[in-house]
């Protein structure tokens, strides 16, 4: 076992101050503890005080090599420290000690004999020690060594490591809908995983929940993980494990690129704030944007299903009536017995889709205490609750704005609450959850809401006003339109389509048949958005087969099918392969059927099926000649702006 395997970067501390062998002891003990290689510091600093008290781990030459067997060890592990200014470590030579490595080791096997041997004759060498001393950079100190163990031990250097058991590389793929770029991202990762000769499992948490789950042994035994999702997934399971979090997009274009960065251990080691049988954590490398989409992701991925469902039993009510000659008056849609089955089951459905929004994202930034204040969040911006009308005020519902608001304040409120509550006494940790959490959670929430729903209940209410206005003005609901279609095919799945795919069903509660259909016109024009792109892609692979490869021109027709069911995804492999000519080719087509949508006054009720909800579509006819022209448009567009292939390179 090499000494670059056991020590990592986070566990190196260069230039420390320490006064005593004690202080020098818990620097150690506390970079370990960090680096995620004990189960219990204090059980392991009193292994290594027991061994010192036997006689000093100092070996002279300004060298100490405190070392313990454990229980409280997790695995092998080395942690480092330079001492510019010695310490007194009871060295034999009386010299202070200015270069201290702490090995912890299990109580099975005796890796840290073998350890101790090799570091023993590695700092035998006085010019090895002295360009340690000297490193400038933690990875300087690892380079450093690396070399020194390669040039002493090269018959080792030169065969290859051994294969751990299970998998080097483990990785979790997940996307807000859960149906195409989960699996093409965890395809992509496998394949170049057999490419590089890198085992890899890979976990998919699709819309029929997670797939092929990440056993503990699995984790335990793994060099790293990859995070490939666009919402949470649960990682305090990967405590103490390096961690590289990235969007679900990189999985699919860049899989080498991540699997290299596990492989050259530069990812930072990950530390959960929660309990080990669930909950997720924000991972050290993401960014503030890109925690806030996540967690937005995290409810919208629980929301659609409820919207979807809902919504289409809606439009089915309104279909019912439609055929049965029922008057679009403020009745439509539940004039007749069976539409009003309909309309009833589908409102109950889709009315849980604000509390879902708001309690998913709030469960995503605090865990589990987030679901209440999320939930009661959406749900009194839904009824509209204020201090005067706690029952609600129908002018001060604050819908899907107020419901984003509770969702992400609510959640960051309960978060701090956990954070204080970490002072409380051991006593207390029993009832956090049951009391004091939804307790204090409540009122928080109660407070919060009753407060903004009059102000954010004003501004949806100028949103809807000026929707309604704007579907009765072709010269604003068309380009409108334009731009949302045109967004969902700029990265097809990814946050501009998501963006405007939640605009529009966050919409939809506001549309009234006959009155405001400003909302349903941005639904049709939203879907048919998403629809241009894979259809574009097939005819273009089908007319124009010289600007494609065999095996694209292969794939090109399923596109047909996913293109018609709304599915944008399936033209993500050919955006990836060729950026330039696809995507712009793309925004253009989607941007034109969306227009035309709108400026034929075409709407729609369902908020997803693609061509399966015709029947739900205002003006079908003219819908789907709008469809035709966009897609053509962008397979023109592709046989202009794309080279042949024979040209290429």
């Amino acid at each position: 076992m090499r000494i670059t395997d056991l020590l990592k970067a986070e566990a190196i501390q260069l230039g420390a101050k320490v006064s005593s062998k004690s202080a020098a002891i818990d620097t150690l003990v506390a970079l370990h503890d960090k680096s995620g290689n004990l189960k219990d510091a204090a059980a392991y600093k009193e292994g290594i005080l027991k061994r010192e008290e036997m006689g000093t781990t100092a070996i002279g030459m300004e060298v100490a090599i405190p070392h313990a067997k454990s229980e409280a060890v997790k695995a092998p592990a080395l942690a480092a420290i330079t001492v510019p200014d010695g310490v007194d470590y009871e060295s034999p030579d009386g010299a202070p000690c200015k270069l201290i490595f702490m090995i912890a080791a299990t109580m099975d096997g005796d890796v840290h004999l073998e350890v101790l041997a090799r570091l023993m004759q590695m700092l035998m060498h006085e010019d090895f020690t002295a360009k340690l001393k000297a490193a400038k950079s933690p990875k300087e100190f690892l380079d450093i060594i690396d070399k020194q163990e390669a040039a002493q031990f090269p018959e080792e250097a030169a065969a290859p490591a051994a294969k751990k058991d299970g998998y080097q590389i483990l990785a979790v793929t997940a996307c807000p809908t859960g149906i195409a770029h989960t699996y093409m991202a965890a395809e992509a990762l496998q394949k170049a995983g057999n490419e590089m000769g890198i085992s890899i499992k890979v976990e998919t948490n699709g819309s029929g929940g997670a797939k092929n789950v990440l056993t503990a042994d699995e984790i335990a035994n793994c060099d790293g993980i990859i995070i490939a999702a666009d919402k949470s997934v649960e990682t305090a399971r990967f405590d103490g494990k390096p961690v590289l979090s990235t969007k679900v997009a990189d999985g699919i274009h860049k899989p080498q690129e991540l699997i290299n960065k596990i492989v050259n251990k530069e990812v930072p080691v990950f530390h959960s704030d929660k309990k080990a049988e669930g909950g997720s954590s924000d991972i050290g490398n993401e960014s503030f944007g890109r925690k806030l989409y996540k967690h937005l992701m995290n409810g919208v991925s629980h929301m659609l299903p409820f919207v979807v469902a809902g919504g289409i039993f809606i439009a089915i009510a309104f279909l019912i009536d439609a055929i049965s000659g029922a008057p679009q008056d403020g009745n439509f849609g539940s004039a007749t017995p069976a539409a009003a089955w309909f309309k009833t089951i589908g409102g109950v459905a889709f009315g849980f889709m604000l509390p879902i929004l708001a309690g998913f994202i709030a469960q995503s930034i605090a865990d589990r205490p987030g679901l209440l204040v999320g939930f009661v969040g959406g749900s009194l911006a839904a009824t509209g609750s204020t201090f005067a009308a706690p029952g609600g005020d129908g002018t001060a519902v604050s819908g899907f704005l107020g419901a984003l608001f509770a969702g992400f304040i609510a959640g960051w409120l309960m978060k701090m609450l956990e954070k204080g509550c970490d002072h409380l006494p051991r006593a207390l940790e029993g009832i956090k959850p049951v009391l004091i959490y939804p307790l204090a959670g409540l009122g928080i929430v109660g407070v919060m809401m009753c407060a903004v729903n009059p102000i954010v209940g004003w501004l949806n209410g100028k949103l809807t006003e000026g929707v309604s206005a704007m579907a009765q003005n072709p010269a604003l609901i068309v380009p409108v339109c334009a731009l949302l279609a045109g967004m969902m095919a700029i990265d097809m799945g990814g946050p501009f389509n998501k963006a405007a795919y939640v605009t529009a069903t966050g919409l939809l509660a506001s549309g009234v048949i006959g009155e405001n259909e400003g909302p349903f016109m941005i639904m049709a024009a939203v879907m048919i958005g998403g629809m241009v792109p894979p259809i574009a892609i097939a005819l273009s692979t089908t007319f124009f087969k010289k600007k494609w490869t065999e095996e694209e021109r292969k794939s090109g027709p399923v596109n047909y099918i996913m293109g018609l069911s709304f599915i944008t995804e399936g033209a993500i492999p050919y955006a990836a392969g060729h950026p330039w000519p696809v995507i712009p080719a793309c925004i253009v087509g989607s941007a034109v059927a969306g227009a035309l949508s709108a400026l034929f006054g075409c709407t729609l009720m369902a908020p997803h099926g693609g061509i399966f909800v015709l029947p739900t579509i205002g003006n079908p006819l003219m819908y789907f000649l709008a469809l035709v022209i966009g897609a053509v448009v962008g397979a023109l567009l592709l046989s202009v702006f794309k080279k042949p292939v024979a040209q290429k390179g």
